[in-house]
This record gives structure tokens, sequence and C-alpha cells, in this order.
């Protein structure tokens, strides 16, 4: 990871905390937001930068995500990343919804830090890339860009609940926490 790196995750981090404090459409409840002070993130780490590979699926099986108010939302699982971290093998499932823009995948997770250093729910990724990916690409997960959903600041907000094929079995420390 190079300091450019750092400095500009150092910035992206900011920005939000920007948002949250004086955005009208920020989670931060408005009563809150005089006493909001900027979100808490681990520190920049470039172990939490992996290489994944893809498995695409041409035939995107339909999963249906419970949400924190109880409705489901139906997404397509369109690929499968394939990875190691911490000396652990892993996988994680991208996700559209039918008509968003190909070049884009929710990834929402769990780890060992849910519920103890971060959301209790989980964590979102968000993967942009040109066009359609296909088998054997190969793509970074930086989990340093992993960030708790609107609804771990609000209950105004519903947010998807990561499918138990997400929920690894290692602790990733990077990205935003909330404890």
């Amino acid at each position: 990871m190079t300091d450019d790196y750092a400095e500009e995750l150092r910035r992206n981090r900011a920005e939000k905390d920007d948002f949250f404090a004086e955005h009208p459409q920020s989670p931060i409840p408005p009563e809150e937001r005089d006493g909001f002070d900027g979100l808490s993130y681990f520190d920049p780490d470039p172990t939490y930068r992996v290489e994944a590979s893809v498995t695409r699926h041409d035939d995107p099986e339909p999963v249906e995500m419970e949400t924190t108010d109880g409705r489901v939302v139906r997404y397509l699982h369109v690929v499968t990343f394939e990875f190691d971290i911490d000396g652990e093998a892993a996988t994680l499932q991208g996700y559209r919804q039918a008509g968003d823009d190909p070049g884009q995948l929710f990834v929402p997770f769990r780890d060992k830090t849910t519920g103890q250093q971060t959301y209790k729910r989980g964590r979102y990724m968000e993967l942009e890339h040109d066009g359609e990916l296909a088998d054997g690409d190969t793509v970074t997960l930086d989990f340093n860009l992993a960030y708790a959903p609107f609804c771990a600041y609000s209950d105004t907000f519903s947010c998807p609940l990561p499918p138990e094929a997400n929920w690894l079995d290692v602790a990733v420390e990077a990205g935003e926490r909330t404890n």
C-alpha cells in the first residue's frame, strides 16, 4: 500500500465524515449531528486488499435478502469471488438487482468483527468495474473500503442483511468500525 493510497483513503473518509455531519440526507439523526465528530475506522492495512478470482454465473440465481425492517429484497447472485485472507481460503458472492448497471456489484458480508468492533448486522463493499466480469478474471477486493450501512446509524433506514453464504470465518480488521 503506497502512501498515496493511504492518503487518498484518509481524504475519502474525511469527506464521508463531512457528509454524515452536515448533509440533510445523513443517516445521523439531526439532533445528534452537532456532537458528531466522525466515524471510527481501522487503520489502512494492505493485507486487506486481496486479489480474488472471479467465477461468473451466466444464469444468475435469485437471492432473497432479509432487511433490517423485516422486508425482503431480491438480488441476483452474479459472481463468486475466491481469495485468501489471513491465510484462509474464502469466498464471497457478488450481487446486483435486476436492471442495475452490470459494472457495479454489491458485496454484503459478516466476519468475526461483526457485533464486536463493527456493526452487528454486517458491512458492505461495492465493486465497480468496466462491463461484465468473466470467469477467471482477477479483481481486488479492498476491505479497507468496507462500510456500515445507514441502518447502523438510524432505524429510519432499511438495509439488506448479508446472506449466510457471505459470512467469513476470519476477523477483517479493515474499513469502518462502529464499536
